[in-house]
């Protein structure tokens, strides 16, 4: 199984997990060159050497109107905090284009600017139309832009209490996410990875100041969007992990945790701008992931007293309450008489617990108990948009094979609404 594991112990923003994306890539110059082909309204995208703590990598740095600008996030911003959507701004702040800070500097989220000029906002509807009409990208890479903004917008919305649609972005901040998304969705879709592991994500710690007032680090945006995700923080004082890079590793994780193992075949380094004690850098690491294998428990007992609806029951249940899989066979027993086999499979933990469900459940007097290898597939759920509506893959993968089947459901749900069989109906979403 091909598995990309992100290392995020020194935070995570777009440019600095393009960077290190690009290094994994098998010819970074036609990537960038690709990037800039797109034509994102003013944006150029580059990329340097840089060293932290004597480790070489990738430091990306994205122009607008030819100009590098200090403020990466597009930051996002209240309909009724902006009366005029055409006028001049003024900024307070240093604010790297990682978004990594001081813990001392003015950090203006409202993305203030004192460019000179006119700048306008721009609203989720605004980047869904310069995404879709105006990007040569595949669909899939589309959509994940749109589902990372779409995330952006959501923790805005409820962290200022306003509806989405009321929420807009930076003129210039928004082309610098964009390009920072819109990179880091591509190079995924070239790199196909099987799977995204993420280790838990530092995201700094002291405050910022914005022109609301003295925020914490995480900002209340990025705090939002990683909620059930493994943070920290420690003694490094800034703003480690930015909104966009924290929407953009919720988006791609499969999972959150410590690194699998795996043999790694491409390691990137993707820099940050500012120099601190540790190395600031996102690490991607590719590579060839160990299929899975564990002991299980199988747990047997037979069966002659007991209607098949009550069996049927047990069996129900028992999945239900955590069985890894459960099955009847039918067997002949003592004196002909016709019996059935239930043979529940478990984890070695769950032992104890499944023995009490199995006696609670069946007529049983007695469980025999066998340990067992079990080796598995990997497995992950997509879900693919069709003309008749959004029909959910599971994905199986490993010993180099890999599976992939339309869920039962999705299916059964297209073909009563259709009046035609389960058959045509998976032909049907098979169309694109």
């Amino acid at each position: 199984m091909k598995t990309l594991y992100l290392d995020c112990g020194m935070g995570a923003a777009g440019d600095m997990l393009t960077a290190a994306l690009a290094e994994l890539l098998p010819d970074p110059d036609a990537f960038f060159a690709k990037l800039n082909a797109l034509g994102i309204p003013g944006v150029e995208v580059s990329r340097e050497s840089s060293v932290k703590c004597g480790i070489t990598g990738t430091h990306v740095t994205v122009k607008i109107a030819g100009e590098e600008e200090d403020a990466s996030d597009a930051d996002l911003h209240e309909h009724e905090h902006h009366h005029d959507h055409d006028h001049e701004h003024d900024h307070e702040h240093d604010h790297e284009h990682e978004h990594e800070h001081e813990h001392d500097h003015e950090h203006d989220h409202e993305h203030d600017h004192e460019h000179g000029h006119h700048h306008h906002h721009s609203g989720v509807h605004d980047i869904e139309h310069i995404v879709r009409d105006h990007l040569d990208l595949p669909e899939k890479v589309k959509d994940d832009v749109l589902a990372v903004f779409g995330l952006i917008a959501e923790a805005e919305s409820h962290v200022h209490d306003v509806p989405v649609d009321e929420i807009h972005f930076h003129e210039v901040g928004t082309m610098d996410a964009v390009a920072d998304v819109t990179a880091v969705c591509l190079a995924m879709a070239q790199l196909a990875p099987d799977e995204v592991v993420v280790s838990p994500v530092h995201v700094g710690s002291g405050h910022v100041h914005c022109a609301h007032g003295i925020l914490p680090v995480p900002a209340p945006a990025t705090a939002y969007i990683l909620r059930d995700v493994p943070i920290y923080g420690g003694a490094i004082r800034g703003e480690l992990c930015t909104p966009t890079g924290a929407a953009l590793l919720r988006h791609f994780a499969a999972r959150f945790g410590d690194m699998p193992v795996m043999r790694t075949e491409r390691i990137g380094y993707g820099m940050g701008k500012k120099d601190f004690e540790a190395a600031n850098c996102v690490r991607a690491m590719l590579g060839e992931r160990e299929e899975q294998s564990a002991d299980a428990v199988l747990l047997a007992c037979n069966l002659d007293d007991m209607t098949p609806e009550a069996i049927g029951f047990a069996t129900e249940t028992l999945l239900e309450e955590g069985a890894l899989d459960v099955w009847t066979t039918p067997i002949g027993m003592k004196k002909s008489r016709p019996g059935t086999l239930l043979s529940v499979l478990c984890r070695p933990e769950d032992r104890e617990a499944t023995v009490r469900r199995i006696f609670r459940h069946t007529a049983t007097i007695g469980i025999r108990e066998n340990t067992c290898r079990r080796y598995t597939l990997a497995r992950r759920e997509e879900v693919r948009d069709t003309p008749s509506g959004p029909v959910r893959q599971k994905i199986s993968a490993g010993y180099g094979v890999t599976r992939v089947k339309d869920e039962y459901e999705d299916l059964a749900r297209i073909a009563r609404e259709k009046g035609i069989s389960l058959a045509e109906a998976k032909e049907k979403a098979s169309e694109h």
